[in-house]
């Protein structure tokens, strides 16, 4: 394949991602605007709409007038006042990224990677001006820098991962990943020994936090199934209203599963100025009549939620043991206490740095009023995070390390 034909085909995968994201929320709204709308109302309507929530997906903040009867009917105060939308329903970021995997992939296997993958980019960027650009109202405008820059940087992560990370083994010669092993291979061959250790136990541990969050999740959805059905119930937005409505909720899945993770971790989350969810207890206040949040553990529904703070105790822990026989095999001679220390430390750093980025891509302003602090505080869950992680850690690869005379 040459360079034109390598640069059509990243300009046209890049096209396809795009396409298909909008398309998630857009099919839905089409069928309710034909079928129970009857056609009646204006089409771009509903393309905004669906542009403007795969912008929001992305981290782009939305500008929002509500007009004023359906202001007071909301009863939050404010709610008549321009007001900013931050929370991004990370379902549609995922997407992106996943897409962008594949398509990655696809150039990586291209005689002309690194062309493919900035022509590819490029054009994702100048599609999501154009689509920014469409959507422009007064009563809902998105930032036109961000609307064009941060869908470009979620679709880059995932170009860079499946060309690069997930590069098929029969792709052109790495130049990239060459380079970088070759600046890692000029450190000291214990700090790298280490540092690749605090890595693998880093993202291990803030994997089965989160893993750990989803089931939990899971069951809260199991055992509240009474109380999200009576909220579809109260909605009274028929079949096809309802089956938008889930479409739209399982785009902030992920966002629940990262406040899971943050209720694991004890700092919690908030639904609201004033409002807290955390092991040791729950203070809620108005919150939107939206079905999935009715799986929110009641105040003092969980009695014995403390014992959540163990997760990632025991997640640092254990996975500290999966790590430590390679750590000493790989140091040989050169283990000592201090190195374990430091690499558990090193596992607590990371595991805070990532499960910080999850909490503050999740939260955010959901709307006017006390709706404007919704989720996780990054820095506490961070913090935290890498306390308990790093302590475990530590604790793990000192208590399975082999006795010397």
């Amino acid at each position: 394949m040459n360079r034109p034909l390598t640069a059509l085909f990243s300009a046209l995968e890049a096209l396809l991602v795009a396409a298909i994201g909008v398309a998630i929320p857009l099919v839905p709204l089409t069928v309710l605007w034909a079928f129970q709308y009857g056609l009646q109302v204006d089409f771009i309507v509903f393309w905004r709409t669906a542009v403007d929530l795969w912008l929001l997906g992305s981290g782009v903040d939305i500008q929002l007038t509500l007009d004023p009867v359906m202001a007071s009917g909301l009863g939050f105060d404010g709610a008549g006042t321009p007001f900013i939308v931050t929370i991004a329903p990370l379902g549609f970021a995922l997407v992106t990224v996943l897409l962008g995997v594949r398509a990655g992939r696809r150039i990586g296997e291209t005689p002309h990677r690194l062309l493919g993958m900035a022509v590819s980019v490029a054009a994702f960027a100048v599609i999501s001006l154009g689509l920014t650009l469409s959507v422009l109202l007064p009563a809902a405008r998105p930032s036109i820098w961000q609307g064009t820059l941060l869908p470009t940087l979620v679709f880059a992560l995932g170009i860079v991962i499946g060309s690069e990370i997930l590069r098929p083994p029969t792709a052109a010669a790495d130049v990239l990943g060459d380079s970088a092993r070759g600046i890692v291979r000029g450190w000291r061959p214990d700090v790298r020994t280490i540092i690749v250790a605090g890595l693998r136990g880093g993202v291990g541990s803030a994997s089965v936090v989160i893993a750990a969050s989803a089931l939990a999740v899971a069951v809260l959805f199991l055992a509240n199934y009474a109380a999200i059905i009576s909220l579809y119930e109260g909605v009274h937005a028929g079949v096809l209203g309802g089956i938008a409505l889930t479409i739209g909720q399982l785009a902030v899945l992920p966002n629940l599963v990262i406040w899971g993770a943050a209720w694991f971790i004890g700092p919690g989350f908030a639904m609201g100025t004033g409002s807290s969810v955390t092991p040791l207890g729950t203070t809620l206040g108005p919150i939107p009549a939206i079905p999935v949040l009715g799986a929110i553990p009641a105040p003092g529904a969980l009695g014995w939620g403390f014992l959540g703070l163990l997760v990632p105790v025991l997640a640092g822990f254990f996975v500290a043991l999966v790590v430590r026989p390679r750590l000493a095999r790989e140091l040989g001679p050169r283990a000592s206490v201090s190195s374990f220390i430091a690499a558990g430390l090193a596992s607590g750093v990371v595991g805070g740095i990532l499960l910080a980025l999850l909490a503050w891509a999740s939260a955010g302003s959901a709307g006017p009023g006390r709706l404007v602090d919704v989720g996780p505080s990054p820095w506490l869950v961070g913090g935290f995070g890498a306390l308990e992680i790093g302590v475990a850690a530590v604790i793990g690869l000192l208590a399975g390390r082999p006795s010397r005379r």
